[in-house]
């Protein structure tokens, strides 16, 4: 028996560095993970990058018939800030998304571009430590995401997906590149600095779009991950997560979007045409071909959720229980469908982390409730799953009033594992509908492996939309719920109070 051709997509996402292989039929046949998490140090979220190669072979172990791949993609947490030097060596410990300690620098761009540069894109990053006069950008002479250092450490080639691009710098949708007139722009920022770069673009990563080749594993590459892959396979552009995740979903054309929903929360919604005004709470960025998309992206998801999830297993145990964590979660989260559609009462905030759209630069999770609220753990546990979308809410809330259109919006992320609860929530949140296919239990590493078989397979002038139509999601199953009026009602009214919670929370990161 033949084996089958197979195509290998690998996330380092924030919790778990995952390998997914699929087969001719894009369906996936393998995978292997490695569990980590960030760390905070010196004021700073970050990730030991000797972490990430331990993660990545353990991962790639777990693929079977490594033989069969005819192209690997790498994928990563978007924007954040790795800088080198001409040799690549680390100058500083990777600064990750969840760091929100570029406020002057976010402020000052959004300013001369007239384009909202959110606080974790790189290039905010990098005029931050300008700003700073940190001694070591006399030194840098690269700055990448940790998807395009994966990439380049396995292939040689300094390159990134588009996608991937637009959350280091703005990008022309119509010419595929770095918008060339910001650059100038910021090139003349800082010409008075003494930078060792005369131009950005210099330190920046090439751009590249799905379906173009992105290079080849060297021996080098293959060495690091000890020889489990064999060098020449070709390598996809590297990109980011949110490009997998709206690969993945089958996301990719106009009018359609999806929410990614795990330890972070992020919508990507594909624009017809870009937004005319400029929104701090809206990043614009882009699908891996090129075309337009408005991102709400939340640094706090599940993470508060999982430690009430964590509190409460731990009760159980007091008692002589012993619930699988997987089941735990079901009966909590199948258990809040019983709370009222306000949560009759009961506000969560679950920021752990600051929070750009509410312009938050710490968290402090919180309950909060009144006298006569109705606190039930049914009540509880709404309220903290509203709150893992409640931000998001926010942002989406903006698009609507700009009378952006959605045909389709499909959930995936840990937040949509036990069916029904989180769709049915999000759904209120955004008043429209929400679809959870199958296969996106496997997420932006599944996408990864999407773009890459894009690549390899595509015919000519073939898009991704229609490669994806034809060839993957054809004959997708999945389930789609309507938004319910008395949770849209419900959510509504909740949303109202959250708001004036956030008063709340930030005395809370004052006085705490």
């Amino acid at each position: 028996m033949t084996l089958q051709k197979a195509y290998l997509g690998i996330e380092l996402g924030s919790t778990r560095i995952k390998a997914v292989a699929i087969d001719e039929k894009h369906i996936p046949i393998s995978s292997g993970d490695y569990t980590w998490k960030s760390t905070y140090e010196n004021g700073i979220w970050t990730y030991d990058l000797a972490e990430v190669w331990q993660g990545l072979k353990t991962a790639v172990s777990g693929i079977e018939n490594r033989d069969n791949i005819q192209a690997v993609g790498i994928s990563a947490m978007m924007h954040g800030y790795l800088a080198f030097d001409k040799d690549w060596n680390l100058l500083v410990p990777f600064r990750t998304w969840q760091n929100t300690i570029t406020g002057q620098a976010a402020e000052e761009l959004t300013a001369l571009f007239g384009f909202n540069i959110p606080q974790r894109w790189s290039i905010a990053h990098l005029y931050q430590a300008v700003l700073n006069g940190e001694e070591l950008i006399s030194r840098i002479a690269h700055i990448t995401t940790l998807a395009g250092y994966v990439h380049y450490m396995l292939t040689g080639v300094n390159a990134i997906g588009i996608g991937e691009a637009s959350g280091m710098f703005p990008i022309d949708s119509e010419k595929n590149c770095y918008d060339e007139g910001m650059l100038k722009k910021f090139d003349h920022l800082v010409s008075d600095k003494n930078l060792p770069w005369k131009n950005l673009t210099d330190i920046l990563p090439a751009v590249l779009v799905a379906g173009e080749e992105a290079g080849k594993l060297t021996e080098q590459g293959a060495a690091m991950l000890d020889n489990q892959l064999a060098p020449g396979i070709p390598f996809a552009p590297a990109e980011g997560d949110a490009g997998t995740g709206m690969t993945a979903t089958n996301a990719v054309a106009p009018r359609t979007g999806n929410v990614s929903a795990g330890t972070s929360i992020f919508s990507m919604v594909v624009l017809e045409k870009s937004l005319e005004k400029v929104y701090e709470e809206i990043d614009l960025v882009t699908t891996p071909t090129g075309k337009p998309v408005a991102m709400v992206h939340c640094n706090n998801c599940t993470n508060d959720s999982n430690a009430w999830v964590s509190v409460l297993k731990e009760t159980a145990e007091l008692f002589g229980a012993e619930p699988s964590t997987g089941e735990l979660y079901t009966k909590l989260y199948e258990k809040s469908l019983e709370g009222d559609p306000d949560c009759g009462g009961i506000f969560v905030c679950n920021y752990m982390a600051g929070e750009g759209v509410t312009h938050m630069d710490a968290g402090r999770p919180m309950v909060v409730r009144k006298p006569d609220s109705k606190f039930t753990l049914a009540n509880f546990f709404r309220a903290t799953l509203y709150s893992t979308m409640s931000t998001l809410k926010i942002g989406m809330d903006i698009l609507a009033e700009e009378k952006v259109a959605i045909d389709s919006l499909t959930g995936h992320g840990g937040l949509f594992k036990t069916p029904v609860v989180g769709q049915k929530y999000l759904a209120a949140a955004c008043n429209a509908p929400v679809t959870c296919m199958e296969t996106a239990g496997e997420g932006g590493p599944y996408g990864m492996a999407l773009l890459a078989a894009y690549m390899v397979n595509k015919a000519e002038s073939e898009t991704l939309e229609d490669y994806l139509n034809a060839h993957v999601f054809a004959d997708a199953k999945g389930t789609t719920l309507a938004p319910e009026a008395a949770d849209v009602a419900g959510f509504n009214t909740y949303i109202k109070q959250y708001k004036q919670l956030l008063e709340v929370e930030h005395k809370a990161v004052e006085v705490i």
